[in-house]
């Protein structure tokens, strides 16, 4: 029983460009899930009854919100400026992250500069721990054999 409510529960309740869209609730509140984007359904729509006009309208206004967030891409780069929470932004690159102040203006901000700001960000090569390793065993061995 408790598979098949599972089963039912995660059935796609509408398609939408060739993609299921999933109901689903989590701890913070009722969401649509449509191509690996969680959607918040706010209390102004039914949850338990949303038509097709009501799901279109949350993925078309989720789309349009995250086309604007994107500031700059630099896809052969990999590199993203996009806005970020409170007026700032924050540039991406792989896993580096970098928040920016608000006082400066990402719009304005070049493709070198980007990149010279993730330079100083990345983190500096550590040297390998092996090295280490060893110098702590020859160490104690040295010290084994004095006494």
């Amino acid at each position: 029983e408790l598979i098949k409510e599972k089963e039912k529960a995660d059935a796609p309740i509408y398609n939408y460009e060739d993609k299921d869209v999933q109901k689903g609730v989590g701890r913070f509140g009722p969401y649509l899930k449509w191509n690996g984007i969680f959607i918040n359904v706010n209390k102004k729509y039914d949850f338990d009854n949303l038509s097709e006009d009501d799901i279109i309208e949350l993925i078309e206004d989720k789309k349009k919100k995250e086309r604007e967030k994107l500031i700059h891409h630099w896809e052969d780069e990999g590199i993203k400026v996009e806005k970020a929470r409170w007026g700032r932004s924050k540039i991406t690159k792989g896993r580096t992250k970098i928040e920016l102040p608000k006082t400066v203006d990402a719009t304005k901000l070049t493709l070198d500069e980007v990149k010279e700001m993730i330079e100083k960000k990345a983190p500096k090569k550590k040297a390998t721990k092996k090295k280490a390793a060893t110098k702590k065993k020859t160490t104690a061995k040295k010290k084994t054999t004095k006494k």
